[in-house]
């Protein structure tokens, strides 16, 4: 099992070369990271943001409270679920209420343990020596359910953005009407998905056996944080990871709006486990057996975790922000047997963070991210066993960075699902891969946006990857590619997430990364 977990975080080491003024990013001679812009004025986004507190931040040692449990031979799912709720009752102190500790040993399962309020952790021994193992018996079930319920009030009326283009990885925007709007304010962006902006990507003409697909879903909307307004001009805490062009937006613009935020959760974790499931032959609409869900949960952390035989990983919902996922590791025993996958870490929320993570299985998705997702979102130092993807999967993700990330075996895919599922379409925009490898790779450009693959490499550089332009299931023609920038070769800075981190930071919050 070490092997294992040390052959999942190896990285291949390849000589990098330096960057220059032509390169999409580059270190000037004091440096600092330059980028380069595109003619409207987008650029690689500062992916710096995504992780635990909003990157930088050391994931906390909260302290236990309470006996630590022992495993009963029994059914241990009410135990540790009291054990949960007695914690969840206690009060705050500077954002915890305690850790609920489970002894080395094995607890049978039946159904999920739910943690539903904020500052509460649940940890084991460890998730391979003397291990703390959460086995999951009786009917397909989430082993662990994070479950905070995101809601937003609105405040006044919207006002609308009045620039005639807003570049992506822009962190102001400038509106007809900013009166309403103070530093402090939670604002959410709204475009609404036009027939001209689908027409435009050509997610309008999508069908599947002779059937149209059509978009899911009227609007794409992201939350931000007003730090500082000076006239209309609102500057946000984290960098828009989309553009706004209003030739394909209402007339008026996207829509801003005040918001009040209730019912999320906040500073919750877990540690140091082993969840295991029966393995099973199964198809993807089949009850399956999930490990984690996380739902309205901002701030929290999963680190030191293996999985064994889920069929369903990670999933973060579009209502999870500023999560760090640090050493968790999925095994699977056995393969899907429908033409639908299954993913170990969906990325559905915004400042995801997963670090040094990693997967051993066929046949699935490594990494996803959701339908209508903003970044920044990060998969850093991390290596996929495999003939799986890393491949967002649907309708329109934006601000993805894959950084040091080997699938020596599988792909990694910024592309044109078009009309898998239930017409993907478009799935990724403003995504980066950097100084990664797999065996296969596809960068596409969408229509008004763009994708890029820098210092990305075959696997072990025994071969140039295989780069593919058109989708495998389309049959028109050809794709534009997107931005390929040293195939084969590094660039420097070796790692972009963690050159941002220092640069808007400092160089101790790197050591957030690596306790």
């Amino acid at each position: 099992m070490r092997r294992l977990v040390l052959l999942l975080m190896s990285v291949v080491a390849i000589p990098a070369h330096p960057g220059s003024k032509d390169h999409w990013v580059s270190l000037d001679s004091s440096g600092r990271l330059v980028y380069q812009s595109l003619p409207n004025g987008d650029h690689i986004v500062d992916f710096s943001y995504a992780g635990y507190m909003g990157g930088g931040v050391p994931m906390p040692r909260v302290a236990p409270v309470g006996p630590v449990l022992a495993p009963s031979g029994a059914d241990d799912t009410a135990a540790i679920q009291r054990a949960i709720d007695e914690v969840s009752s206690m009060p705050l102190k500077d954002g915890f209420r305690g850790a609920v500790v489970l002894a080395p040993g094995t607890f049978l399962c039946s159904g999920p343990l739910n943690i539903s309020a904020s500052g509460v952790v649940l940890r084991g021994n460890g998730p391979t020596s003397e291990p703390t193992t959460i086995k999951m018996t009786g009917d397909p079930h989430v082993a662990i359910e994070i479950s905070g319920k995101q809601e937003l009030e609105k405040v006044g009326e919207p006002a609308h953005i009045a620039d005639p283009y807003v570049p992506s990885g822009a962190q102001s925007i400038t509106l007809d009407d900013a009166s309403l709007f103070a530093a402090g304010d939670t604002i959410r962006i709204t475009r609404y998905t036009t027939p001209q902006w689908l027409h435009f990507m050509g997610m309008d003409r999508l069908s599947r056996d002779g059937a149209a697909e059509t978009w899911v879903g009227s609007s794409i909307s992201t939350l931000r944080i007003v730090t500082d307004r000076k006239g209309n001009e609102l500057r946000l805490d984290v960098p828009l990871t989309d553009s706004y062009d209003r030739k394909y937006l209402p007339p008026e613009g996207a829509e801003v709006t005040k918001v009040l935020v209730s019912g999320r959760i906040e500073q919750v974790g877990i540690e140091s486990l082993h969840i295991q499931a029966p393995p099973r032959h199964v198809a993807f609409d089949d009850p399956l057996f999930h490990a984690m869900n996380l739902r309205g949960l901002r701030d929290g952390w999963i680190r030191d975790v293996l999985v064994d035989d889920t069929t369903e990983g990670i999933d973060a919902a579009g209502d999870t922000s500023r999560i760090t996922m640090r050493n968790v590791f999925f095994r699977h025993g056995t393969t899907i047997t429908s033409p639908a996958k299954p993913a170990d870490f969906a990325l559905r929320g915004t400042q995801l963070l997963v670090l040094r993570c990693g997967s051993a299985g066929k046949d699935l998705f490594y990494v996803i991210t959701g339908a209508r997702n903003q970044g920044p979102n990060v998969v850093l130092e991390s290596k996929f066993i495999g003939d799986g993807h890393v491949q967002p999967h649907q309708r329109w993700a934006t601000g993805l960075l894959v950084d040091n990330v080997e699938v020596p075996h599988g792909g990694i895919d910024l592309m044109n699902r078009g009309e898998m599922g239930t017409g993907h379409g478009w799935t990724m925009g403003w995504g980066v891969v950097w100084n990664s490898s797999a065996d296969t790779l596809i960068i596409q450009n969408p229509p008004g946006a763009a994708n890029w693959s820098i210092g990305t490499s075959g696997h072990e550089m025994r071969a140039p990857m295989k780069i593919k332009g058109v989708h495998p299931r389309d049959l028109g023609p050809d794709l534009p590619q997107g931005f390929i920038e040293s195939p084969n070769h590094r660039v420097l800075p070796e790692s972009l997430y963690r050159a941002q981190l220092a640069e808007r930071l400092g160089a101790g919050a790197l050591k957030a990364l690596d306790p």
